[in-house]
């Protein structure tokens, strides 16, 4: 019996695969890929640097209505609450002594002024008889001093007069200023007194408002260094923005009015005042708000996207800057203040560096990236 010639293949496979896998150079990897960043390349620009400060309103103007003379309150004349005008009337006094002063006081100048008027015509004719001879010179002087006298005595009795129709008038107590009064402390019936310590009620001018705000002295002679040296330019006018407590912006803008001369020992800060109008009355006395001031201008301000900023374990900042040859670079940066969604840097780095905003996750210094565009999403700020 003939057996057929079978060739045996499956030694020969075996030993070309293995053959294969033996020319294969040992721990190679699988290339990864590039990874991508967006970056954004910095520019300088006239930066306006501005602080938030705290701060609490407080009236243009407070007038605390007392009485300049005594009496019982006969009639309240205003509206708790609302506004009333300067010199309008608020109450008025129980003032029937005061008028029977000023009539006593008006029938005396009256009778004064006939008793000038007699001393007068006796004077004329005296001044006649003294041309003649008929008279001596002593009782010339006489009757001369005579009308002196009476009319001195109708100065005596006008003031006298004027000065019972100034207290009648202080009877009917009128408002010092304009603005919102408050609730009355007194009611119809209540005795009052001259002077009193305690006010009747009290008159708040509310348009413009003051917002009084503190602010650290170490920040103030840094600022006037920086003036000095040319890196800030002085505003002429310093805006103030006023945010109120639900973080809504106040519409009107307002300016700074004062800077106190005086450092608290105790807190290190002086106190400014802003001047804020308030045609609507929004703003009331002790309200808090924050005050956005402008200190000056930056001419080569460089701003950096805050998602681009990153601090290490000892809380200093950096950035991932892409170089020429795109290769990361790590650099460290000191930055001073926010302005909107920047951070103002201060060195570090500056024009024309292009900082890594995405793809910070992917990347590590020393790595070769590729650099695609931003979106205007990855670089608003």
């Amino acid at each position: 019996m003939t057996i057929p010639f079978r060739p045996v293949l499956f030694p020969l496979v075996l030993g070309a695969t293995l053959l294969a896998a033996c020319s294969e150079a040992p721990g190679t990897a699988p290339a990864q890929p590039v990874p991508q960043v967006a970056v954004v390349t910095l520019t300088s620009e006239p930066v306006t640097l501005r602080r938030e400060l705290p701060g609490r309103t407080t009236p243009y103007l407070v007038a605390e209505v007392r009485p300049q003379v005594s009496g019982l309150i006969e009639e309240r004349l205003f509206t708790e609450g609302g506004r009333v005008e300067a010199g309008a009337a608020l109450y008025q006094l129980d003032d029937a002594s005061y008028r029977a002063e000023v009539n006593s006081a008006r029938a005396s100048l009256e009778r004064a002024r006939a008793s000038l008027e007699s001393a007068r015509l006796t004077k004329e004719r005296a001044d006649r008889l003294k041309q003649t001879g008929a008279i001596s010179q002593q009782d010339h002087d006489e009757l001369t001093a005579t009308y002196l006298e009476a009319k001195a005595s109708v100065a005596v009795a006008q003031a006298t007069l004027e000065g019972a129709q100034v207290t009648l008038d202080d009877a009917r107590i009128t408002a010092p200023i304009s603005g919102r009064i408050g609730k009355s402390a007194v009611t119809r019936g209540a005795l009052v007194t001259a002077n009193q310590a305690s006010p009747l009620a009290t008159i708040q001018q509310l348009d413009p408002m003051y917002v009084d705000l503190t602010r650290s002295a170490t920040e103030w002679l840094s600022l006037r260094q920086q003036l000095a040296s040319g890196e800030l330019t002085a505003a002429d006018d310093v805006p103030v923005t006023l945010l109120l407590e639900d973080g809504s912006e106040y519409s009107y803008q307002g300016t700074l009015a004062f800077a106190d001369v005086t450092v608290n020992p105790t807190t290190g800060s002086f106190a400014l005042r802003a001047e804020v109008p308030n045609p609507d009355d929004l703003l009331l006395p002790g309200m808090y708000v924050r005050a956005v001031i402008s200190l000056g201008e930056r001419t080569d301000g460089v701003l950096v996207p805050q998602r681009g900023v990153m601090r290490d374990p000892t809380g200093q900042t950096y950035v991932m800057v892409v170089n020429r040859d795109n290769v990361i670079e790590q650099k460290s940066i000191r930055v001073s203040q926010t302005i909107g969604d920047d951070w103002l840097v201060e060195s570090g780095i500056g024009a024309g560096d292009r900082v890594v905003i995405e793809g910070l996750q992917k990347i590590r210094p020393g790595a070769q990236v590729t650099v695609v565009a931003s979106t205007p999403s990855d670089t608003n700020s």
